[in-house]
């Protein structure tokens, strides 16, 4: 098994575009790729399967056991596929406890990282960045360089002789182009799927990197990595239902591939379906799964979605387990105050109201203890991400107590009326 890193200094670099185009470019020469994206995100993975045309996996080194990661890793690039992971943020930043980076996944995995530096506006500097991060932890083994935003061959010239003696290749050298910009909104970049030109936009940068980086030595340095997990002997977090329903729109994406993959390896269905598109659950499901999206830029859509309204509150009638986070969470509530500060009802399975116009930032990993009324039965590691405020949360059993990522208790989250629950919270793995 063989595999790299795709890290950078920091958030901002051109990582994004660039494991793009690598993933591209390394497709059109036919080498089997298994993307991946270190941490919690779950818009980039969309953009990274559409890259390459393989699923993405999410290999969190906070959130999972370190048996899954590996695991995981292991299953996903059988076949002797090439592992592709991009870091998030900067490669040593993690949670709020400093666990958890790009730099861990490296070095559990044993994979060598290419390293994305902004050149923008900086010249013979560039050797003090690169050899401090070089030196910073000597069991995290940077092997190539990429440098981005390079403004003329001058400018490279400086660059190159500057990294001379730090002693790390220079593997690509990308020029400064407008071009190359991914429009973004407040959970990160707009959705894989509403990018109108995404395609076009993959190729551009896949053609620019294949004359501007050596692939050949990028995949010579892609090291090996091992020993991995069984999948068979790593607990999973147990599927709730024989036939899972699980909203799938763009309202609806933030689903994770692992936790799905999860689920059908333990005997589940999953059928998909769009509140979007107005499509109830499918007929002959016993459960109903709605993660987190974007219900707050499509509340007026799925105010008047009437089937799918109906056949929520037929399911939640006839006792069917139905579990919403974050989005969904939102959307199983009474209401949802858009940006406009415009109320749109909603299913009005919880006692729960919601506002986008009262923004506040939630972010961080959390611990998840179940309280009595938890459909969960086991603790689990989750990460929280939105913008959206409660404006009111009624009188009903919590599901979970919650601890962030230093052990700090956060209180009781999330609620449970009959056999309809939900939280915040985007769940990831069982907590070791």
């Amino acid at each position: 098994m063989k595999g790299l890193l795709i890290a950078a200094p920091a958030s901002g670099s051109g990582k994004t575009t660039v494991t793009l185009g690598l993933l591209r470019a390394l497709r059109d020469l036919a080498v089997e790729i298994a993307p991946a994206k270190a941490g919690p995100d779950y818009i980039d993975p969309a953009y990274h399967a559409v890259a390459s045309g393989a699923p993405c996996l999410n290999l969190d080194p906070w959130a999972m056991r370190p048996d899954l990661i590996s695991a995981l890793a292991a299953r996903h690039t059988e076949g002797a596929k090439l592992l592709v992971v991009e870091g998030m943020m900067g490669l040593f930043d993690g949670a709020i406890d400093g666990r958890g980076s790009a730099a861990d996944l490296a070095t559990h995995l044993s994979l060598p990282v290419i390293l994305v530096v902004d050149c923008a506006r900086q010249s013979h500097s560039i050797a003090a960045l690169v050899s401090g991060f070089r030196d910073f932890r000597r069991n995290v083994m940077i092997a190539g360089l990429i440098l981005n935003r390079v403004g003329s061959a001058r400018h490279e010239a400086m660059l190159r002789s500057a990294l001379e003696p730090v002693g790390i290749p220079v593997i690509g050298v990308l020029p400064r182009d407008p071009r190359l910009q991914l429009p973004e909104r407040h959970l990160g970049l707009v959705q894989a799927g509403e990018h109108a030109d995404l395609d076009a936009f993959i190729d551009y940068a896949a053609a620019l990197i294949g004359k501007s980086v050596d692939l050949k030595r990028l995949e010579q340095i892609a090291g090996s990595y091992g020993p991995s997990a069984s999948m068979a002997n790593v607990a999973r977090v147990p599927p709730f239902g024989q036939r899972i329903a699980v909203a799938y729109d763009n309202a609806f994406a933030f689903s994770y591939l692992h936790l799905l993959d999860g689920w059908r390896r333990r005997g589940a269905e999953i059928h998909l379906f769009s509140p979007l598109a107005d499509e109830a659950p499918p007929t002959g499901c016993d459960a109903v799964y709605l993660p987190g999206g974007y219900p707050e830029l499509h509340a007026g859509k799925l105010a008047s979605a009437s089937a799918f309204t109906a056949g929520m509150r037929e399911a939640a009638l006839s006792g069917m387990p139905i579990y919403g986070e974050c989005g969904g969470y939102m959307v199983l509530g009474t209401s949802i105050e858009d940006a406009e500060g415009v109320a749109h009802r909603m299913l009005g399975l919880l006692p729960v109201e919601t506002s986008f116009a009262r923004r506040k930032l939630h972010l961080g990993y959390r611990r998840l203890t179940p309280l009595a009324a938890s459909p969960f039965a086991a603790s689990l590691t989750a990460h929280e991400f939105h913008y959206a405020s409660i404006v009111h949360e009624g009188d009903a059993p919590r599901l979970f107590r919650v601890s962030d990522a230093l052990g700090e208790d956060l209180g009781e989250a999330g609620l449970r009326v009959g056999s309809v629950s939900g939280s915040y919270m985007h769940i990831i793995d069982l907590a070791g």
